[in-house]
This record gives C-alpha cells, sequence and structure tokens, in this order.
C-alpha cells in the first residue's frame, strides 16, 4: 500500500492510498497521515488494516494533483518543531569510495593513509549487520533540522547562499512516530532527497555537519509494509527540460553494509527521540551522487529521485537564497 497526502481546493490535507496499480482514493475520516498513525500506535491495529476499516471515497488523479503542485510531504506534524529529519551515512556497498574520494589523505611519503571515511565504512562491513539479539556498531549520524527545513514534493530545494554546493544524494527514509509511552513506530518507507553541500563536506571531515544542515524533501508516497531488500532506482538531473546526468543507485539491506533494524536501532537508543508524538525522518544514505561525477547544479536544475516500489518520483527545482546578514542583539 502507498499513501500520500494532498491539498484539495479547501486548502484542507486529504488523505489518499492506493495498492498496486489500483486507483488512488481518498481515505475516509482521514485528517492526516500523522493522526492515522497516532491512532494505530494507539489502538494496536496495524496502519493498513486501520485504512481498511476506515473505507474509501473518491477516485483521485495522483499524477494530476503532482503537476498542479497539491501534493504536500507525505507526513508533517502541526508543529514542525516536532518533525526531526536526520540521517545515516557510509551505510550502502560502494558508498566509500565516493566519500573517500572527497576525504583523501596522504602521508609524508605520499601514501595513501585510510581516511576516516574508510575505517567507518570498514566498522560496517565488520559489524553492521548483528546477529539476531545482538546490537551492532553504530554508523555514521547527522542532522539536518527540523520541519521547518522539509519541502513538499514538486517545491523548490533550497541552498544558502553562502553554501559551497547544492547536490542531491538520493535515498530512503523511514518515517516513524513516537507512540504515548515513548516506543517508536515505523510508518512505512519513502523516497528520499538528502540535499547537501558537498564541497564544504569536503573540506575537512568535521565540516559534515555544517554540510547537513540543508533542506531535504521525501515523498510523495510511503510504502507501508516491510523495505524491499533489493532496491534499484534511478536519480537525474534536468537543467532546461533536458537530462543534464543521470546514474542508477542501489538500496535496501541487499546492497547495504548495515541493518534497517541496526540504523534504527542507534536512532532510537536516545531518550531525546522517543518523546511522545515526535515524527522522524530518517535517512539510510546512498552510494550514488552527481557530484561524485564532476556536476554542479546551479538555480533552476530539477532533481528527480525514481525507483518502482516508492510510486510517483520525487521531484524538486533548486533554487539560490539571497544573502543574509545576521547580526545578534544583545538584551
Amino acid at each position: 500500500m502507498l499513501i500520500s497526502q494532498i491539498l484539495d481546493d479547501a486548502e484542507t490535507i486529504r488523505v489518499v492510498a492506493r495498492n498496486g496499480g489500483g486507483k488512488t482514493r481518498v481515505i475516509n475520516g482521514a485528517r492526516s497521515v500523522y493522526s492515522l498513525a497516532m491512532e494505530a500506535a494507539r489502538t494496536g491495529v496495524g496502519l493498513a488494516a486501520l485504512i481498511e476499516r476506515k473505507g474509501y471515497g473518491e477516485a483521485v488523479d495522483l499524477d494530476a494533483v503532482y503537476k498542479k503542485g497539491r501534493l504536500v510531504s507525505p507526513i508533517n506534524h502541526p508543529d514542525p518543531a516536532h518533525l526531526h529529519l536526520t540521517g545515516t551515512g557510509l551505510t550502502h556497498l560502494g558508498s566509500a569510495a565516493t566519500r573517500d574520494s572527497m576525504h583523501k589523505k596522504l602521508s609524508d611519503g605520499g601514501e595513501e593513509q585510510l581516511t576516516d571515511s574508510m575505517k567507518m565504512f570498514r566498522m560496517g562491513l565488520e559489524g553492521g549487520k548483528p546477529a539476531k539479539g545482538q546490537t551492532g556498531v553504530q554508523p555514521e549520524w547527522f542532522y539536518k533540522g527540523n520541519g521547518t527545513m522539509a519541502v513538499a514534493p514538486g517545491a523548490a530545494l533550497m541552498s544558502p547562499a553562502f553554501a559551497q554546493d547544492a547536490g542531491e544524494e538520493p535515498e530512503i527514509a523511514g518515517i516513524y512516530v513516537i507512540g504515548d509511552d515513548g516506543a517508536p513506530f515505523r510508518v512505512g518507507f519513502t523516497l528520499s532527497n538528502e540535499f547537501s553541500d558537498h564541497v564544504t563536506e569536503r573540506v575537512n571531515y568535521l565540516f559534515l555537519a555544517h554540510s547537513k544542515l540543508r533542506n531535504a524533501s521525501f515523498g510523495p508516497e510511503i510504502l507501508i509494509g516491510d523495505l524491499p531488500a533489493d532496491i534499484r532506482g534511478s536519480s537525474r538531473i534536468y537543467r532546461d527540460s533536458n537530462l543534464l546526468w543521470e546514474k542508477p543507485f542501489l538500496s535496501g539491506e541487499a546492497n547495504m553494509s548495515h541493518t534497517i533494524a541496526n540504523l534504527e536501532h542507534h536512532h532510537f537508543k536516545y531518550s531525546a527521540f522517543r518523546q511522545p508524538g515526535d515524527v522522524h525522518v530518517h535517512m539510510f544514505g546512498t552510494a550514488t551522487l552527481s557530484f561524485a561525477d564532476g556536476i554542479r547544479t546551479q538555480a533552476g536544475d530539477v532533481f528527480e529521485i525514481e525507483a518502482g516500489d516508492f510510486g510517483l518520483p520525487l521531484r524538486n527545482p533548486l533554487e539560490i537564497e539571497e544573502p543574509v546578514k545576521v547580526a545578534v542583539k544583545a538584551l
């Protein structure tokens, strides 16, 4: 089942769902995906079963809604400060090669040393898929911001004027709500663009935190159920309506050095991330970057990320913010 959120003519959120190649229909009585998920958590009824119980109303042409700019993020929170955008890196087979090329270190004799990226990647290979009941090695982790940094499918990703790069990262994200007792519940999985500044990151690995404080987009649809083990998608960039760059990307545990359960454990082990009612969008990493192929994006470019299991592709144009001078005033 795929679920998403649209705006009707009265600017009211409507939750819609579809199964396989079936029609997209409005879910009766659903005010938002967030309210549905919290109801499922409180009642102990599976989300798909809850949706079927509520039943369906009118059919919706989701592609047409997308083209009209009426799709919103597939989950939000009434208070954006209670939605957390986070992620993990160096989790995919092959991802270290891309990252390592950005973080090369040379010894006095000119020989390549093992970079921090390669050390982290090797740790994942050796301990990222623990035996059942065991805890695996913790991954690289980063914070992107709260719900104010989330961009709807079709809306522009805004790059700060001070950014050195504005690059896509095609990833799968897990969508979670925290129950009233502090227990995390997974709503499902979705496509995401973990938009980052790779030039800033390349200057020094300690700038990774700065490079990740950017917008992110996810959706348009949430896949309810298990994550496919082998996900094969495409990441593209269009410039002036022409294809500038395209490359396949792989995800799913068959292509990862960590299990999803291990990544989830190391995120939610922190009590700060188990606050009742909060929403989490946690991105699982990638091995595919246009930056690694020498692409430098510019305002007006359009990112497109697509994978068959996740419904409609995620598209976002790129815009550059106006420079802002910040001065702190004493009270």
